[in-house]
């Protein structure tokens, strides 16, 4: 196998308070897609209500609606449903979640070159980015309250 066909996929779960995406998380998703950033393999929507019940409702049903007509879902059906049960009980009891299966181009490209020189990704994390920047903020914070210099050393070659 000389290239992967498909690279690492990965579900992000976005909520938001009414029953469809804002245009604004509509057109965040398009450009993505657009840009060759990512591969939308699949997009559905869960709400959650507030007895606890639970609407999926697939692209395919509101497409028209939200402005995504003209997607084509490259895996349709890969959001398996133990994988939307699971995802379901992360969102918040009357909102929203739009679960989104994509692939990350760079990645794939990344994984196929490892693989054609012998190597092979064994682990990747994903680190939210609330949690990178709250942490780097706190870093920040305390280094400007310490009042002290950079440890920068010259590197001697």
């Amino acid at each position: 196998m000389a290239e992967f066909e498909y690279g690492p996929a990965e579900f992000i779960v976005a909520q938001f308070d009414n029953d469809r995406p804002s245009p604004g998380v509509v057109q965040a998703i398009l450009d993505l897609v657009e840009s060759g950033t990512l591969r939308l393999l699949d997009l559905l929507f869960v709400t959650r209500h507030d007895d606890g019940s639970v609407d999926i409702v697939e692209l395919e049903e509101i497409g028209d609606e939200i402005g995504m007509a003209g997607v084509t879902l490259e895996a349709s059906g890969l959001a398996g449903s133990e994988d939307v049960d699971s995802i379901a009980e992360l969102v918040e009891p009357g909102t929203t979640g739009a679960i989104l299966v994509i692939e990350h181009l760079w990645a794939k490209d990344l994984a196929s070159k490892f693989f054609q020189a012998g190597g092979l990704v064994v682990h990747s994390e994903r680190i939210p980015a609330p949690v990178v920047n709250a942490v780097i903020a706190d870093d920040f914070e305390a280094f400007i309250e310490s009042d002290s210099e950079p440890d920068i050393q010259p590197v001697e070659s």
